[in-house]
């Protein structure tokens, strides 16, 4: 199953190209990469041959999907174990 922005929040984000669009933290707003580690509190991008760490409570993240679509998430609802949170079950809108 591909990631689509209805199932975002339940997709692996290994592997796919974010932007931080809103962050309390200036040194990491508008960092962009792609994700190459997740946590339970942080996502690990590479940008231009660096890792950055970026907290997932305090950000918003624009993510470009397999299939070119882009979705915005709240970094809040992606906190937790990142096995954990595939499993979950997410209300719809």
């Amino acid at each position: 199953m591909s990631a689509v922005p209805q199932n975002i929040l339940r997709h692996e984000l290994i592997g796919l190209k974010l932007t931080v669009v809103r962050t309390g933290n200036r040194s990491i707003r508008g960092a962009s990469g792609v994700v190459i580690d997740e946590s339970k509190n942080m996502l690990t991008i590479l940008k231009k041959g660096r890792k950055v760490l970026i907290p997932k409570g305090t950000a918003t993240f624009r993510i470009k999907l397999d299939n070119g679509s882009i979705v915005d998430v709240n970094g809040a609802r992606l906190v937790g174990r990142p096995e954990a949170r595939l499993k979950t079950r997410v209300k719809r809108w």
